[in-house]
């Protein structure tokens, strides 16, 4: 269980089930990240709750060696109190438990944020093709969006 730093709530994070799905969309929408996808690739989200209120996600879809994390969003009531922290390092802590070979993302925003986890810009052609074929890579997210890297393995 994480404990928010100052507040008496906690938040609990633990694998996403398809009851969470409405939950996951709905947090997602309000931080304007796509949805594409993420029905399919459910099953290696995690979300955090609170009570019985989702206020908290991340996943992880997974394609051949590697792996991409997406969909990273926080309630804005929980932001700055280190849950979005505590997901990502669930969601990479995932992707080295399954040995992948590298974990990539897309972001617009938030590409100051990731290097403290150990992820570094590439090029979109450096890209392994698996990881270019998933929707949110293809589709999703804006050809603008900066593509990120950490070696898992």
């Amino acid at each position: 269980m994480l404990h928010v730093s100052d507040v008496s709530i906690a938040a609990r994070i633990r694998p996403a089930v398809p009851e969470d799905l409405s939950a996951i969309e709905r947090l997602l929408t309000a931080s304007q990240l796509p949805l594409d996808g993420v029905r399919e690739a459910l099953p290696s989200f995690v979300v955090a709750e609170s009570g019985d209120e989702v206020v908290g996600v991340a996943g992880l879809e997974v394609s051949r060696d590697n792996a991409l994390l997406r969909s990273v969003a926080v309630a804005d009531a929980w932001r700055s109190r280190g849950l979005g922290r505590a997901l990502v390092e669930r969601v990479i802590a995932e992707a080295e438990s399954r040995g992948l070979h590298a974990l990539y993302l897309l972001t617009t925003t938030a590409e100051r944020y990731f290097p403290s986890f150990g992820f570094r810009r590439v090029a979109r052609e450096d890209v392994p093709a698996d990881i270019r074929a998933t929707k949110e890579f293809a589709s999703a997210c804006p050809v603008s969006a900066a593509v990120m890297c950490r070696a898992c393995a």
